[in-house]
């Protein structure tokens, strides 16, 4: 029992770190200038340079609008993979097939969905939208995360399940559709962190407490809650979201960590709740379930902004100081006065926060 708690406190803290140290390391290649400086000097550049690594580092392919229609920045999501991966990694007593394994749960998942966040588009949306596209020779990007999580969750599941081809098959469906699930709640700041602690803390806990072998579940658990729980603030505070990378990779490291420590009872009905939850997704909203339900709404709401100290959006406010004033320095006076700096937003971006996710 205490190896199993040390265990996965250390492993906890590690991914906490790695995340924090993700999050500033995203953040300051994201503002460095061509000539090694950083942006904000007098003719400075953004971007870490030319060609393809310096269109991918311009920070402003990273700005989103979120569900209050404000900047925020998706670099949280590779900042979670990244410190998920690293504590997995560092994770004492790990076999080396489970250490693969979750390794490759966290940046296999986190790079198909920052995939997915940079190249995606809105014209499909959802299981039957990607699946509607492939079957008329269309491969969207949604497409291409939906083949390559799929493929990477069996993979995985096969690494840290020794018995049965069916508990490998369960195994990889409960990782696959965890990735999944958490990108689905992903809607709303800290909800998909929130739910993947419900889903996740108790069955860590008792594994623990019991000190039985879980293959290590504990410790694959421990990394991903670890990395999750030191960027919540963040999230909570809407200064930056998970996005498709970082949801993805969330609900692929704890999806794991449960494939590793269940019986095949247990695999079964996670795959069949998942599944579920996915075909429902077609179907209705959560956001509006969530709403319905004040328990379940206050939870959600818990740590967030209130709703009356949203701010404008920062387009609409400076679209209705243009109306009023008729005047580009009006425009500019408003955006100040409101404290909401114009975003660099790429126009034809639209917002990375629909009901109804890709």
């Amino acid at each position: 029992m205490r190896k199993a708690t040390a265990t996965g406190l250390l492993t906890a803290a590690a991914g906490a770190a790695g995340a924090r140290l993700g999050l500033r390391e995203a953040a300051r290649l994201t503002t460095k200038r061509p000539g090694g400086g950083h942006d904000g000097g007098a003719g400075g550049t953004r971007g870490a340079g030319g060609g393809f690594a310096g269109a991918l580092c311009a920070p402003e392919r990273w700005n989103r609008l979120n569900h209050r229609g404000e900047p925020v920045t998706l670099l949280e999501g590779p900042a979670y993979a990244a410190g998920a991966a690293a504590a997995v990694w560092l994770a004492p007593g790990l076999a080396a097939r489970t250490r693969v394994a979750g390794m490759a749960a966290a940046l296999g998942a986190g790079a198909l969905g920052a995939y997915d966040d940079l190249y995606g588009n809105a014209d499909r949306r959802g299981l039957r939208g990607h699946l509607s596209a492939l079957k008329s020779g269309e491969l969207t990007t949604g497409g291409v995360k939906l083949v390559g999580i799929g493929a990477l969750g069996l993979a995985c599941g096969a690494l840290v399940r020794r018995g049965s081809v069916l508990d490998k098959a369960l195994a990889g469906v409960v990782v696959a559709g965890a990735a999944n699930a958490a990108n689905l709640l992903d809607l709303r700041p800290g909800r998909a962190v929130k739910a993947a602690a419900l889903a996740s803390v108790p069955g860590l806990v008792n594994r623990a407490r019991s000190g039985a072998e879980d293959n290590g579940a504990v410790a694959l658990g421990a990394a991903g809650l670890g990395a999750a729980a030191a960027l919540l603030p963040e999230d909570l505070g809407e200064r930056a979201m998970l996005g498709d990378a970082g949801a993805n990779a969330l609900g692929a490291v704890l999806g794991l960590a449960a494939a590793a420590g269940a019986t095949r009872a247990g695999l079964a009905w996670r795959a069949a709740a998942l599944t579920a939850v996915t075909l429902a997704s077609e179907k209705v909203s959560f956001t509006k379930l969530i709403a319905a339900c004040p328990p379940l709404d206050a939870l959600d709401r818990l740590g967030r902004r209130p709703a009356a100290a949203a701010k404008l959006p920062a387009q609409q406010s400076r679209a209705e100081s243009a109306d009023a004033a008729g005047s580009e320095s009006a425009v500019e006076d408003a955006a100040a006065a409101a404290d909401t700096p114009p975003p660099a937003i790429e126009p034809e971006r639209p917002p990375h926060d629909p009901d109804a996710r890709g």
